[in-house]
């Protein structure tokens, strides 16, 4: 808790007298505020889905995006919190999708684009879906209205991302962990970053509870990479997303 009062008084015109002193006094408690900034600044969340993902599985727990919501609300005065994803549109069924849906109904901004398909030099058939680009340009845009830009991500291609945001006065929390080996945030972006926050230390506050989460299958690879059947039980529960149980056939 800290108070700051300060007193200010007027000189007196010629002939006449000024009684008048101002006192002001300021009280901010900053209690729960230890990682960011007061509730008064404007801030900005930016998720890096996949990398996002990868990283709770890494650290084995799962995100609620409800309360991942609700602590930054609670925290700052958040302005937008945005989900960037790229999603195979040519499958019958994308288990990422009730995902996108439940965020855009509930507070975030999704953005989306088509995962592009190639092939490689041996043949193999592979996807690429990389939305730096569209999450920089939005970072930037939005740059003039807030304080306070919170990155969930620990790809070091942001790196110039944030130096350009702190050149705008914007300061950056980026959001990742070093608890993995190997660390799942690249060390050009964490030493960048304003302040980095652990995500394994946010675990008990934006994570699931454990006797909500499925189990996970070992070697299981991002959903938004493959294709799954909507027979297969517990994937769009991994988001946070309560659902009723499926009927039995």
């Amino acid at each position: 808790m800290t108070t700051a009062t300060a007193a200010h008084a007027w000189p007196s015109a010629p002939g006449r007298t000024w009684p008048f002193v101002q006192t002001i006094s300021v009280t901010h408690d900053f209690s729960g505020f230890d990682l960011f900034m007061p509730a008064t600044q404007r801030s900005a969340v930016f998720i890096d889905g996949a990398n996002l993902y990868a990283t709770t599985k890494a650290l084995g727990f799962d995100i609620d995006y409800k309360k991942l919501l609700k602590e930054f609300q609670s925290r700052e005065n958040l302005l937008r919190a945005f989900y960037y994803t790229a999603m195979i549109e040519d499958q019958e069924y994308s288990s990422i999708r009730p995902l996108i849906d439940w965020l855009d109904y509930n507070g975030y901004r999704v953005v989306t684009k088509p995962v592009k398909e190639f092939t490689d030099s041996t043949g193999r058939r592979k996807y690429k879906g990389n939305m730096d680009i569209e999450l920089a340009i939005d970072a930037l845009e939005l740059s003039p209205h807030i304080g306070h830009m919170i990155l969930f991500s620990g790809d070091g291609d942001f790196r110039s991302l944030v130096e350009a945001m702190q050149r705008r006065g914007v300061k950056v929390t980026v959001i990742s962990t070093i608890q993995t080996q190997p660390a799942m945030i690249s060390d050009e972006l964490r030493r960048q970053a304003d302040e980095f926050v652990d995500l394994a230390s946010l675990a008990g506050r934006i994570g699931r509870e454990p006797s909500e989460r499925p189990a996970r299958t070992s070697g299981e690879a991002p959903s938004r990479y493959r294709g799954e059947g909507r027979g297969n039980p517990g994937l769009e529960n991994r988001y946070g997303i309560r659902q009723p149980e499926a009927e039995e056939e």
